[in-house]
């Protein structure tokens, strides 16, 4: 699916392993330390999908992995038919197929077109080509989630609560249409944790990740809420979890490192960055070049302290003369 959504939501306090701010438009770069780029409310969308990544991080949603999702998981109710009656039934489903996938079309067509209006600061024209592709679509999570978002930033702006009502509600409504949608989660955590319901937002991350116990997303993002409000171990063990829920997730590696290198813990920050390229690809996004340097400078740092410590080592050392203790032979 081509799917276009505003970026993920800043936490208020700022985040050593993420550095997000306000929602913007953008393709599906998610990860903990840096969804793709920086936005304060609402990201791009969530992960089983084929999606490809522009500058702008705008996600692009290909209405025809939905529809083959669904002809591979919809019940076929087998009876004996004629033959009219089967050209009939093959009639009336490609009939609907192609009616489903105009609908997705134009739902993605019109929330690149929203996000296009979100990058150039125009939040209002954004908003309709949102509402817009919900009406083309109205199963579409991430038109949902990009209007919610972007009502979120409105919000906080103009300092509207009737504005945040509207776009908590939305999200509520994104995740009715997508249980697992990783960027309205984050939101919505936001919102709650902005609007003085902090215990909401950890409840609601929580229960994401008791009803999908072999998922990672949850717990990065509980991590994410934890280290936020000052419990990094805290955080530290959901992320420990996460890569032995998926020893493959390299959003879940990234965070790792990043909170390892806060707590200076520079060898197993090294160690964790260079697991976090090599499964990264293109999911890493614009966070590559920054893991790359990280790999670069911790490998500086620890080779001087290796250094350093050997040298000193070899300053003071004095030799013990044979047969006094010595081990040689």
């Amino acid at each position: 699916m081509t799917r276009v959504c505003v970026q993920p939501a800043r936490f208020p306090n700022g985040s050593s392993t993420q550095s997000l701010t306000m929602p913007s438009p953008a393709l599906r770069n998610d990860s903990y330390l840096s969804s793709a780029s920086p936005v304060s409310v609402g990201k791009p969308l969530h992960a089983n999908d084929a999606t490809t990544t522009n500058p702008n991080g705008l996600r692009i949603f290909n209405p025809n992995e939905n529809a083959a999702a669904g002809s591979a998981t919809e019940p076929v109710r087998q009876s004996r038919l004629t033959i009219w009656s089967c050209l009939t039934a093959s009639l009336i489903a490609g009939t609907i197929f192609a009616t489903m996938t105009g609908c997705q079309w134009a739902a993605g067509s019109q929330n690149t077109q929203g996000a296009a209006l979100y990058n150039q600061g125009q939040y209002t024209a954004a908003m309709e080509q949102f509402q817009k592709a919900i009406a083309s679509d109205p199963t579409d999570s991430d038109g949902y989630y990009n209007l919610a978002a972007t009502t979120h930033r409105l919000g906080n702006q103009r300092q509207d609560p009737n504005l945040i009502r509207q776009s908590e509600a939305l999200y509520n409504q994104c995740l009715d249409h997508d249980p697992n949608h990783v960027d309205c989660h984050r939101g919505l955590a936001v919102l709650l944790v902005d609007s003085g319901r902090p215990d909401r937002a950890f409840t609601l991350l929580k229960n994401w990740a008791a009803q999908n116990p072999a998922l990672a997303e949850p717990r990065i993002e509980l991590a994410r809420l934890y280290e936020e409000h000052g419990e990094p171990q805290t955080a530290l063990k959901y992320l420990e979890d996460a890569v032995q829920q998926d020893a493959n997730n390299a959003r879940a590696w990234l965070a790792l490192a990043r909170l390892r290198e806060a707590s200076n813990d520079p060898v197993q920050a090294l160690q964790n960055y260079q697991r976090a390229l090599a499964l990264g690809g293109g999911v890493l996004g614009p966070n590559g070049a920054m893991v790359s340097e990280r790999v670069a400078a911790l490998s500086r740092q620890i080779n001087s302290t290796r250094d350093a410590a050997s040298f000193n080592a070899g300053g003071t050392q004095m030799a013990t003369p044979a047969g006094f203790g010595s081990s040689r032979y």
